[in-house]
């Protein structure tokens, strides 16, 4: 089976440093969106050319603290510590697609694939892999693990149409989605298992990781990361 990318996940330490990030980089800004109450967190969005889209994450200062940690690792130290630098290019989520469930593919390797939550934001509803300490997804082998945000989170809409589709249409292309990590062969292992691994183009860097989105526009190709 193979995954379709679905969305880039921008992370702020607030909604409007965000937005100034993601503006100040590809000349557009993005909107909309709404909150996350299950996670405690709120979003913008920005389309992109195919149907993925960007959106802008952010802990919802106004909303009450989750019962659980918080998806894409935004509780953790490693996450807070980026973030004291500003915004940056945190993660991705990759799509299954039907005739396949995640749900039952979750089930079928639950020691590969973290549990699955069903997920809403007005009239959209979704499911999508989260881990139960909220961290970003990881590979794990005889060596350690791989992921930082490179290995994406596993996502299943419950819509008759994929949200990218109404957002409006900008001139903005993903050209590239890559990848610098030290442990970069079992990123590449755990990408090819799910599926993912034409997806993202994944470098050796003995380096701190870093997902890195190359993005078309009309005064050329721009960089988030």
């Amino acid at each position: 089976m193979k995954l379709a990318l679905d969305h880039l996940v921008v992370a702020a330490p607030d909604l409007d440093a965000g937005t100034d990030y993601v503006a100040g980089v590809l000349g557009i800004a993005p909107q909309g969106g709404g909150a996350h109450a299950a996670m405690g967190t709120h979003n913008r969005v920005l389309g992109l050319f195919g149907g993925i889209y960007l959106e802008v994450i952010a802990i919802d200062p106004a909303a009450a603290a989750p019962a659980r940690p918080r998806w894409f690792g935004l509780d953790t130290e490693a996450v807070q510590q980026r973030l004291r630098d500003g915004p940056f290019l945190l993660h991705w989520a990759a799509r299954v697609e039907r005739p396949a469930d995640l749900g039952r593919w979750q089930a079928q390797y639950p020691e590969r694939i973290a549990p699955v939550i069903p997920m809403s934001r007005g009239s959209l509803h979704w499911r999508i892999t989260v881990p139960a300490d909220g961290s970003l997804p990881a590979w794990a082998g005889e060596a350690g693990s791989a992921g930082d945000g490179a290995l994406p989170s596993l996502i299943q809409w419950d819509v008759a149409a994929h949200p990218g589709a109404s957002l409006p249409r900008q001139d903005l292309a993903l050209r590239r989605l890559g990848a610098r990590h030290p442990r970069a062969e079992l990123l590449r292992q755990g990408l090819a298992w799910l599926g993912a691994d034409h997806l993202v183009a994944v470098e050796q860097d003995d380096g701190a990781p870093e997902l890195i989105a190359e993005i078309e526009t009309a005064q050329g190709i721009r960089t988030l990361r």
